[in-house]
């Protein structure tokens, strides 16, 4: 089959479920409106309370937004799925998928490295914490997470439209570059090398990075009074959830594209791919709200619950 021929491509993991499906596509679109709700609260409460712009909580905005992406980047394609008796996608409509899913991973995890760097330099150089982060250092930082991943991604893309394809079974619930480079007739060792390379400094280094601030941070905070350690784990906590999370979901998802998957339950392959578009969306905003005083207060100010919040407590 040539490139040319290739037209739509069939998302083979769907397995039919029977009238389940719809159960199915009631409990995801409620968890999509809950992610959607969920973020929509964390952004329109920092964007409007005045204590709260600040670059923890800017960048801890651009996670809902980024949340907000990659939900409506791969939930309206994936309910109609479940309500389809065929799982055929355009080629145009794949391929904007894969972008879309694909920087929002990498905008995920470069947000968590630069809210790293953000929390090192609260915890290991307080002094010069407001010269070191200032408005004009958030907006560089803020452009590094969002242009260095939308420029990767492009041209891992671009490599993987040019390929020529001998199929169009794609053994996922959505597109996927890897599953793409699969299908081609042609060797892909360029399209190997580009993304060994934009793994490595979109998703190795910045880990790497976060593993090392928090090093740091774990060697100031022996040092320093209980008081001092509370406060550090109370800011640090929901930053290292997200990132454990997401991290191994990553690690899941990648997985699941070099094993073979006819030796996997086919519902256990579903769960572990839903793992990354779903999982890390939800989990954000939840800890994030629950666990950051200012933030469950504000959200409370806003809508009126403060006094719900004091006669339960």
């Amino acid at each position: 089959m040539e490139n040319e021929t290739v037209f739509q491509f069939n998302l083979t993991m769907y397995v039919n479920i029977g009238y389940y499906r719809y159960p199915a596509f009631v409990v995801c679109f409620l968890l999509f409106a809950i992610i959607v709700s969920a973020n929509l609260v964390i952004i329109l409460v920092i964007s409007l309370e005045r204590t709260l712009h600040e670059p923890m909580y800017v960048f801890i905005a651009f996670l809902s937004i980024n949340s907000l992406f990659g939900s409506t980047g791969f939930f309206p394609r994936f309910l109609m799925d479940l309500l389809s008796d065929t799982h055929l996608i355009s080629r145009p409509a794949c391929f904007t998928q894969i972008y879309i899913i694909y920087t929002y991973g990498l905008y995920e995890m470069s947000i968590l490295a630069i809210m790293a760097y953000d929390r090192y330099v609260a915890v290991c150089d307080p002094l010069h914490y407001h010269n070191k982060m200032t408005s004009r250092t958030v907006c560089k930082l803020a452009a590094f997470a969002w242009i260095c991943p939308t420029f990767s991604v492009g041209l891992c893309l671009y490599l993987a439209i040019k390929l020529p394809l001998c199929g169009n079974n794609i053994e996922k619930i959505y597109c996927a570059m890897w599953n793409i480079a699969k299908l081609s007739c042609v060797t892909t060792v360029v399209n190997n090398i580009v993304g060994l390379v934009v793994a490595t400094t979109e998703v190795i280094l910045p880990l790497i990075y976060v593993l090392y601030t928090y090093f740091r941070i774990i060697l100031v905070c022996r040092k320093s009074s209980s008081a001092f350690r509370s406060k550090v784990f109370q800011t640090c906590l929901p930053h290292t959830i997200s990132f454990v999370t997401y991290s191994v979901s990553v690690i899941c998802d990648v997985a699941l594209s070099r094993i073979n998957l006819e030796k996997l339950s086919p519902l256990y392959s579903i769960i572990v791919s839903l793992e990354f578009v779903m999982i890390p969306p939800l989990l954000n905003p939840l800890v994030y709200g629950l666990k950051l005083p200012e933030i469950r207060k504000n959200i409370l100010k806003i809508f009126g619950t403060r006094r719900v919040f004091r006669l339960t407590s």
